[in-house]
C-alpha cells in the first residue's frame, strides 16, 4: 500500500507510487466518448476503469451521503462511486476516484468537495480523489494532464460525436438489427489502437478516418420509412448518461423514433468561446487570449472536417457549424447567459427544430437553475420563433417516477405522430 500524503491544506494527494498500483474509477456519461478517453488514459499508464453500473442502489447511496437538495447529477455520480466502493469488487486501499472540475460558476465545480465530504461520512477517507481539469484548480504528483493527452481527448470528442451521429441515423432504419452497433465497436477498437501508436490525431489523419467511418456506416443496408424524429437536449450529464435520464435513448428507440443527440464538440466550443468573451469584456492576459484563440480555431477546423465528412454521404444529416448555431439565438437570449449550458441549450433546441427534429425532450435535473431558465423557460419563445417546435421538459430527480416521465414523453410523441403524415 502506498504511503498517504497530504498537501498543506490537508488534501489527500494522488502520488507517483499510487499511479503504479491504484485502480482509478471513472463515472459514466457519454458511453462512446468516454470509452475512447478511458483507453487514452490506460495507454498513458493509468489503471482506469469506467463504471457502467445502474440500478436503484446508486440513487439510495447518493441520497445517503449527499443532501437531497443538491444537483441530481452530483447525487448520481457520488452514489455510483460509493456503490462501487461498497460492492467488494475493489481493494479500498488501492483505489482512487476521478471527477471533472470545470472551474466555472456551475455547481459542478464543487462536486469534488461534495464527493470528499461523502467519502468522509462513509469512512472512506483513505481514497484519493483526482480533479480532471484544465484550469489548474488542483494538482497531484501522480496525475498529470499533458499536451499529447489533451490532443487525444479532443480527437476523442470529434470521433465520439461522429460515431454517435452515424449510429443514431443508421440504427433507426437498418435492415439487420445490431449492425450499426457492431460498427461502433469496431471503430472504438480501431481508433484506440491508433491513439496508442500516436496516429489519428492530425487534421489530415482525422479527415481520412472520418471519411472512412462515414462510408463504412453508409454501407449498412437500410429501409427508409417515415419515423418521428426526436432530439435530446438538457444538462450535459442527464443529456448523455443513461443512468441520469432513465435510458431515454433506449425508450425512444423502443417507440420507433429516430434519435438525435447534439455532440459534445458544440459544448466544448461554447466553453472556449466563453473564455474569449470574458477576455473581450473584462480584459486579460494577451498570452492567454492568444492560446485560447488558437484552441478555438483548432476546434473549429476539427468541427468543419466532421461536417464535410458527413455531408459526403447524402443519407446523413451533418451538424451545423458553431457560428450558425450561435447566430440562432441572437435577439432571443443574451450571450452573457453562460452558466451551465447557458444560451447553447436554447440554440440547440432551435437548431434541432431547423434540422427537422422539432420533437424535443429537454432533460432537466432537479436543482439546476440555469437549465430551468435556458431550457424550460425558453420554450414559449422558441415556439413563437418556430411554430414547428414540439418540446417537452422532463424533470429528473430521486422522487420522479420513470412511468410519469415516459407518459409525458408519450404525449409529446402522440402529437408528433399526428403531424407525421402531413410532414412527409
Amino acid at each position: 500500500m502506498a504511503k498517504l500524503k497530504y498537501n498543506k491544506q490537508g488534501r489527500l494527494l494522488f502520488t507517483k507510487e499510487m499511479k503504479k498500483e491504484y485502480t482509478i474509477l471513472c463515472p459514466m456519461m457519454a458511453p462512446i466518448h468516454f470509452r475512447l478517453i478511458v483507453n487514452v488514459m490506460k495507454n498513458c499508464g493509468y489503471h482506469f476503469e469506467l463504471l457502467n453500473t445502474t440500478g436503484p442502489s446508486i440513487v439510495q447511496e447518493g441520497l445517503k451521503y449527499v443532501h437531497n437538495d443538491t444537483c441530481y447529477p452530483a447525487l448520481l455520480v457520488i452514489g455510483q462511486f460509493i456503490d462501487a466502493l461498497h460492492s467488494g469488487k475493489y481493494d479500498l486501499n488501492k483505489t482512487a476516484l476521478v471527477i471533472t472540475q470545470t472551474g466555472g460558476g456551475c455547481r459542478a465545480s464543487n462536486y469534488i468537495h461534495l464527493l470528499r465530504k461523502a467519502l468522509k461520512k462513509a469512512g472512506l477517507e483513505q481514497i484519493p480523489v483526482i480533479s480532471l481539469n484544465l484550469s489548474f484548480l488542483e494538482r497531484n504528483p501522480g496525475f498529470q494532464i499533458t499536451l499529447p493527452m489533451i490532443r487525444k481527448f479532443v480527437a476523442g470528442l470529434v470521433y465520439g460525436d461522429a460515431l454517435m451521429l452515424l449510429h443514431n441515423q443508421t440504427e433507426a432504419y437498418e435492415v439487420n438489427k445490431g449492425e450499426s452497433e457492431k460498427k461502433v465497436e469496431k471503430w472504438i477498437s480501431e481508433l484506440s489502437e491508433q491513439f496508442n501508436h500516436g496516429r489519428g490525431l492530425s487534421l489530415k489523419q482525422q479527415t481520412e478516418n472520418l471519411n472512412r467511418m462515414v462510408h463504412d456506416f453508409a454501407s449498412v443496408p437500410i429501409h427508409k420509412v417515415p419515423k418521428v424524429k426526436v432530439g435530446i437536449v438538457g444538462e450535459i450529464y442527464v443529456k448523455y448518461a443513461a443512468l441520469g435520464n432513465n435510458h431515454l435513448e433506449d425508450f425512444l428507440r423502443a417507440q420507433d423514433c429516430e434519435v438525435n443527440v447534439p455532440g459534445i464538440m458544440g459544448f466544448a466550443l461554447f466553453k472556449v468561446d466563453n473564455r474569449l468573451d470574458d477576455i473581450r469584456l473584462y480584459g486579460g492576459n494577451p498570452v492567454k487570449r492568444f492560446f485560447v484563440q488558437k484552441l478555438m480555431n483548432y476546434l473549429l477546423k476539427m468541427q468543419n472536417i466532421l461536417i464535410q465528412a458527413v455531408k459526403a454521404e447524402p443519407r446523413y444529416l451533418a451538424p451545423t457549424p458553431y457560428a450558425h448555431t450561435k447566430s440562432l439565438v441572437k435577439g432571443i437570449i443574451g450571450y452573457g447567459d453562460k452558466m451551465g449550458e447557458g444560451w447553447l441549450l436554447t440554440a440547440e433546441m432551435l437548431e434541432l427544430t431547423e434540422q427537422g427534429y422539432e420533437n424535443i425532450v429537454c432533460a432537466q435535473p432537479f436543482g439546476c437553475l440555469p437549465n430551468h431558465i435556458c431550457g424550460k423557460g425558453m420554450i414559449h419563445k422558441i415556439r413563437a420563433v418556430d411554430g414547428r417546435s414540439n418540446i417537452v421538459p422532463i424533470d429528473y430527480d430521486p422522487s420522479a417516477t420513470r412511468v410519469n416521465q415516459e407518459n409525458r414523453i408519450k404525449l409529446m410523441l402522440a402529437v408528433a405522430k399526428e403531424k407525421l403524415p402531413q410532414k412527409e
